[in-house]
């Protein structure tokens, strides 16, 4: 069938691997250094993988391509088993030391608390290859701002992806991360991604 669906530019791509994180239906490996669609099935052609390149390498074209599977992608998902994906120890940011050796070349992801009990694949879709900072700006009677600043200003991070909940309340823990990435005076891509009460991402 003719559909719309991703194609990947090997010239322009980095290999810097955030397409393959974003893309939740995991079409996208790197092999070789490079960022390669590896099952047109696998690839339900919304492109969340899109805004995460940040060498403008991924568009949308149409061709000849087997229908998406979902049934297939949660099969994957499911033989590759819901092992946890968490790196580094510890995790809340109040307790997260300012430098380490997992902070160097890490993609960073901030989560607010609730984000891992509403996301039910929350460690496969967004901690895997991630070092992972959590913390709650309503409960926590601390600035995170501050700490996060440096430690993005300390380490060399790749890329920054903040996770939080339609709530109002998480709004304190993404307006941290980015006033910690203007203060630090570093210029890192970085998302935001917000969940459902139910569960859901919803588009930002």
């Amino acid at each position: 069938m003719i559909r719309k669906i991703i194609q990947i530019d090997e010239e322009k791509c980095n290999g810097c691997g955030l397409c393959a994180e974003a893309c939740q239906e995991e079409a996208i490996a790197i092999i070789d250094g490079k960022a390669r669609l590896i099952r047109d099935d696998y690839c339900d052609g919304l492109g969340n993988c899109l805004p995460a390149c940040p060498a403008g390498a991924i568009n949308f074209i149409e061709r000849e391509a087997a229908a998406y599977d979902e049934a297939a992608v949660m099969a994957n998902k499911q033989k590759k088993g819901v092992s946890s994906q968490l790196r580094q120890w510890p995790v809340q940011i109040k307790l997260a030391p300012l430098r380490a050796p997992y902070f160097q070349n890490a993609h960073l992801l901030i989560a607010a608390d609730c984000t891992a009990y509403a996301y039910g694949n929350f460690h496969q879709d967004f901690i895997r290859g991630k070092v992972t900072l959590i913390g709650c700006p309503k409960l926590d009677s601390v600035d995170y701002s501050e700490k996060l600043t440096e430690i993005i200003r300390q380490n060399e991070i790749k890329s920054m992806t903040i996770l939080r909940m339609e709530v109002p309340c998480c709004g304190g823990i993404e307006r941290a991360a980015v006033t910690a990435l203007k203060e630090s005076g570093k210029l890192i891509p970085w998302q935001v991604v917000t969940i459902s009460i139910d569960g859901r991402i919803l588009e930002n």
